[in-house]
């Protein structure tokens, strides 16, 4: 949970490292024995993914956001010391520069999920969420890329399995062995894990929002 000063502090603007929770997400989701491990995030193992808490409202196109994934990138403007000022920033906050920065809306986390069916999960589903758009790199090919100095996997931001218009599916219908069919197929069975009651938008998803 995010520091319940942060949670009430409406004034002060910040954001503060959360060691915890990203030390929790790669023990749940990413370690092979992890209590929620998901194979698809296999390439992660090796990541290094900083969090962030933040009281800072975030909205964009009407919808509060309340987690966005990124790779880090000096900015573009300011000079020498513009990129100065940013690396001390991230090396205040991680030591170390990460692969992916994870933000998440602490006021959303601490109070906003406790309004949804099953809290728990839909904390799970937004961490999970995030850790989908930090992806790896392909090749030519369409294989997984690795470096050739390293060959550790070489990381890029992903974005969703499905792009496509409800109107189309509905007019048309999902190809069958399309990502659409699987979409549709993984929404009609079971949930694996409890319903995430998933009602948050995503800062990662806005930005690539046509």
């Amino acid at each position: 949970m995010p520091p319940a000063d942060l949670v009430s502090d409406h004034l002060n603007k910040a954001f503060v490292p959360a060691f915890e929770l990203s030390g929790w997400g790669m023990q749940t989701f990413v370690d092979e024995m992890g209590a929620l491990h998901n194979p698809d995030h296999l390439h992660l193992s090796s990541a290094r993914i900083g969090a962030l808490w933040t009281n800072v409202a975030n909205e964009k196109q009407g919808r509060r956001i309340v987690g966005q994934a990124e790779i880090p990138r000096p900015p573009t403007t300011g000079g020498a010391w513009g990129r100065a000022r940013w690396q001390c920033q991230i090396n205040a906050w991680f030591g170390l520069e990460p692969d992916f920065i994870i933000t998440i809306d602490a006021e959303y986390w601490a109070d906003g999920c406790d309004a949804l069916p099953d809290p728990m999960a839909a904390r799970c589903a937004l961490l999970e969420h995030e850790l989908y758009h930090c992806g790896q790199a392909k090749d030519e090919f369409g294989a997984p890329k690795f470096s050739k100095q390293s060959g550790l996997p070489v990381f890029a931001m992903r974005g969703h399995d499905v792009e496509e218009f409800v109107g189309v599916i509905a007019r048309y219908g999902a190809p069958a062995g399309s990502p659409v069919r699987d979409m549709v197929n993984a929404a009609n069975a079971k949930p694996v894990l409890s319903s995430g009651g998933i009602a948050m938008a995503c800062g990662t998803c806005q930005l690539r929002a046509a």
